[in-house]
């Protein structure tokens, strides 16, 4: 009997060992697909992850949309798996053959599912390559990208700290460069958080703005030096002008002493436009000089801009009252010789007008009687007009013949060029 008895407990407790036994080989097979699950996951989440960063459209919207339904389920694999391990204490040695089995076969079945779930991430993961290894490609643009924007970055510093050494504030270009920083940030955070277009477009932005920032740093010493030249050349364009207008007065003397009112009436005010336009002048000239001092850059330019406009001005009127005086003294010496020109214009539009004609077109031959009856009531007017002929209104007159002239010639010339 006690040989008996003690046979059966050792075959009971040999088969109950066998059952934990195979039911701990089915718990690590499952723990090993478990972890090659975990393993799969890892790398369909990195490569979603890519997707995500590079990819903008349908096609990533898809695969998130797809992962999403495959993670649901990969979740209740999960789930099912961490049930079967904490259903059974395995390890306990009163765990009894049937209950060893049972937890052998479910575990062999979450093996099963946990296979399945793999298999299935695995297949999207083929599914969802050549989309990944688009957003690679792009991803692998973004590097070089964000680093020449911080290159630029860092050249437009050095630029302007280059600027402040010689003396000069750039303080807009130092704004403009402190609008970058949060740009900067942005890029930093990577296309994993702003997408590979946005980054690849902002990398840009910031290179081309910071490469903008440093060639106007970088010509600012150059610029003050050239603002300085054209003050200095303004100042003594200023100073020339004071003499040229002495010249004026002495010029209004005569033409009143010896012409007609008519001939110099219209210039009477020429002396104070002159002397107001230095004023104006020396006062923007002012101007401009404080704001060079003050790096109002634009500021200054502007009103160089204006100095030299006034100068203009008054140059020329300086000179339309010395020329008057010329002119006037030229016709009054010798009349004919401003008829003579004006009749060889009016015969020079005359024999174009006749080329390869018997008459000429009305279109030129009506203007061109009309100056030559024009010259002529001119002259008659001149040798009626006595001791004080108003030589301007016949110098203006005799110049518009020629202009008449000059129109019908290149009216001419533009119908013979139609017609080639």
């Amino acid at each position: 009997m006690a040989s008996a008895g003690t046979g059966g407990w050792w075959g009971r407790r040999g088969g109950g060992e066998g059952g934990r036994a195979q039911a701990r080989e089915a718990r690590a097979a499952a723990q090993e697909a478990f972890y090659e699950l975990e393993e799969t996951q890892r790398e369909v989440q990195l490569a979603v992850e890519t997707v995500r960063a590079a990819e903008e459209g349908p096609t990533a919207q898809r695969a998130l949309a797809d992962l999403a339904a495959i993670s649901g389920r990969v979740e209740q694999v999960t789930v099912n798996y961490l049930a079967a391990l904490d259903a059974h204490n395995l390890d306990s040695e009163t765990l009894d053959a049937g209950t060893a089995a049972q937890a052998r076969r479910r575990l062999e079945d979450v093996k099963s599912q946990l296979g399945s779930a793999r298999a299935e991430l695995n297949d999207f993961l083929r599914r969802l390559q050549p989309t990944v290894e688009h957003a690679e490609q792009q991803l692998m643009r973004v590097t070089p990208a964000v680093e020449q924007a911080k290159r630029a970055l860092l050249a437009a510093t050095t630029a302007l700290d280059g600027a402040r050494g010689a003396g000069l504030r750039a303080d807009d270009l130092a704004a403009r460069l402190a609008e970058l920083a949060p740009e900067l940030g942005r890029l930093n955070e990577g296309p994993a958080r702003h997408g590979v277009a946005d980054t690849l477009r902002r990398a840009e932005d910031v290179k081309q703005r910071a490469e903008a920032i440093a060639a106007d740093a970088g010509q600012l010493p150059e610029r003050a030096r050239e603002i300085d030249r054209r003050v200095a050349s303004l100042r003594t364009r200023i100073q020339a002008l004071e003499t040229k207008a002495e010249t004026v007065e002495p010029a209004l003397s005569e033409l009143r002493r010896r012409f007609s009112t008519a001939c110099w009436q219209d210039l009477q005010r020429v002396p104070d436009q002159v002397a107001e336009a230095g004023r104006a002048a020396e006062r923007k000239l002012a101007e401009a000089a404080r704001a060079r001092d003050e790096q109002r850059w634009a500021d200054a330019t502007a009103a160089i801009g204006t100095v030299r406009a006034l100068l203009e001005t008054a140059d020329g009127s300086v000179l339309a009252a010395n020329d008057r005086l010329r002119q006037l003294n030229e016709v009054q010496h010798d009349p004919n010789r401003e008829i003579e020109r004006a009749r060889f214009a009016i015969r020079d539009a005359q024999r174009l007008a006749m080329a390869g004609r018997s008459a000429p077109d009305p279109r030129h031959a009506a203007p061109l009687d009309e100056a030559v009856a024009r010259l002529d009531r001119a002259v008659a007017t001149l040798e009626a007009a006595g001791r004080h002929p108003d030589y301007w209104h016949f110098l203006t007159e005799l110049a518009a013949v020629r202009d008449t002239a000059a129109r019908v010639i290149e009216l001419i010339r533009e119908d013979l060029g139609g017609h080639r």
